[in-house]
C-alpha cells in the first residue's frame, strides 16, 4: 500500500484511506480493492444517511475502533468517499486492512 499515491494515507491525528461504497447490497462485506480505493459493500440504502452510518458501523467493527473515531472526511454524498481513523497508525491500520483483503482474495478464487 503507497502512502503517496493510494488509497490509504497517514495524517497528523490518523488514518484516511478512500472507500468506494456500493449502497443496497445483500450484506456488508469490503469486496475488492484498486490502487485508488476499497468497494465496500453495504445493506442499507443511500437514504437519509443510512449508508454513511451503516459503513461508519462496519468499519468500527472491522477495524476494532470506536465509532466517535472514524469519519467521513469527504464524498458524504457520493459513492467515493475518504474515511479518517482517529488516533490510529498506519502501520496498525494497513497490517489490520492487508489481513481483510487478503481474505477477500482468498475468497473470490
Amino acid at each position: 500500500m503507497n502512502t503517496e499515491n493510494g488509497f490509504l494515507y497517514e495524517t497528523s491525528d490518523g488514518v484516511i484511506f478512500s472507500v468506494k461504497l456500493v449502497p443496497n447490497s445483500s450484506h456488508n462485506k469490503i469486496v475488492d480493492y484498486t490502487d485508488e480505493y476499497v468497494r465496500i459493500k453495504i445493506s442499507s440504502p443511500p437514504v437519509d444517511n443510512r449508508a454513511n452510518k451503516e459503513l461508519t458501523e462496519f468499519c468500527s467493527d472491522i477495524f476494532g475502533v470506536n465509532k466517535s473515531k472514524i469519519q467521513i472526511v469527504s464524498g458524504e454524498k457520493s459513492k467515493l468517499k475518504k474515511i479518517q481513523i482517529k488516533g490510529v497508525s498506519y502501520d496498525a491500520l494497513s497490517q489490520k486492512l492487508l489481513f481483510v483483503l487478503n481474505s477477500v482474495r482468498k475468497e473470490s478464487k
